[in-house]
């Protein structure tokens, strides 16, 4: 284990919201969830879990762990006033952040409006609460597209740019965060703005790309939690087996939490 690579998994395991999302979830796997933020290697900064779960995870996360939820996830449709019901649930049962995915299909067919009003309306609902805007950067796929997607949230007043759901083929992307940083950046809100890389992330090495990037793009200061996740939920695993010495494993492919 080299320095570095300790370094690099602390910042990873400080940064990282640990993540299920998958479909039979259940009460019994919230608790696992719980039980691995608990863990020898220390806390995460979050825990991402779909909003019916959200109280068992603010009733069972370590003290200090933040609880997130997924809204508009992880279709990305239009209907505001089911985005907005989504975030109702979660801050009602304590949620401290919402992951939403913005209407990137509608975007990608020209109604930029329609996505921004969306993101526009959750951005009022969830006052106070941390929102991340979940691009889904590896289906818009070119660089205006993820641009314009990034000024959407940025101009909404959200509080980080995500690039992926996890859930379709192409996750997180060195390119596409590229695209996202320099947008957050250049933009007037950008000092107060935060990156989160899912979908895929599943190594010590695949993180330490991205916390590279927004050292170069925004600043050495960003590599906090309060402007860096990560959201995984296999990463964990290899920042144990780094800490302890029994790692690590070799870059991952793009994909799924």
């Amino acid at each position: 284990m080299t320095p570095d690579l300790a370094t690099t998994a602390r910042t990873a395991l400080a940064c990282l919201d640990l993540t299920s999302l998958n479909d039979a979830d259940d009460a019994a796997a919230i608790g696992a969830l719980c039980a691995q933020a608990a863990g020898p290697a220390g806390p995460p900064a979050a825990l991402c879990v779909w909003p019916r779960f959200v109280a068992q995870a603010r009733a069972q996360a370590p003290v200090g762990v933040r609880v997130a939820a997924v809204a508009n996830f992880p279709a990305g449709g239009l209907d505001v006033a089911a985005a907005v019901a989504d975030v109702r649930a979660i801050a009602d049962a304590g949620g401290d952040e919402v992951d939403l995915v913005l209407p990137w299909r509608a975007l990608q067919a020209g109604d930029a409006a329609g996505a921004a009003a969306l993101v526009q309306a959750v951005r009022v609902a969830c006052a106070g609460r941390t929102l991340k805007l979940i691009l889904e950067s590896g289906d818009l796929a070119t660089p205006a597209l993820i641009h314009q997607a990034s000024l959407i949230g940025l101009d909404a007043g959200v509080d980080f740019l995500k690039t992926s759901t996890g859930k379709t083929g192409t996750g997180a992307t060195p390119e596409a965060a590229r695209v996202m940083l320099q947008a957050i950046a250049d933009h007037p809100r950008g000092a107060a703005v935060g990156f989160k890389a899912s979908g895929g992330i599943r190594k010590v090495a695949d993180a330490a790309v991205y916390i590279a990037l927004v050292r170069e793009i925004l600043g050495a200061a960003a590599v906090t939690p309060q402007r860096l996740r990560f959201g995984a939920s296999g990463l964990l695993g290899d920042i144990t087996a780094v800490l302890q010495g029994s790692g690590p494993g070799n870059t991952s492919a793009a994909g799924s939490y």
